[in-house]
């Protein structure tokens, strides 16, 4: 999985960030679930970049959601 810069995530609208938002968590919870069952080989690392991933999207949505209810306050 390659990891997503915060350029290419700015540059997205909110729909696609909520798509992509859901698409990360279930490949967390897939991975969590693999780990949990003792499968998991070579994707350990990948859950913390997940992880961050999912961070990255969500402080975008609340950035752009309190500049929206700035801007109409």
């Amino acid at each position: 999985m390659a990891r997503l810069r915060l350029k290419t995530l700015r540059e997205m609208n909110d729909p696609d960030l909520t798509d992509k938002l859901s698409e990360l968590n279930a490949d967390l919870a897939k991975l969590r679930a693999e780990g949990a069952k003792g499968t998991l080989k070579k994707q350990t690392g990948d859950i913390r970049w997940i992880r961050r991933d999912i961070a990255r999207i969500m402080t975008i949505l609340n950035e752009r959601g309190s500049k929206r209810n700035h801007d109409n306050a």
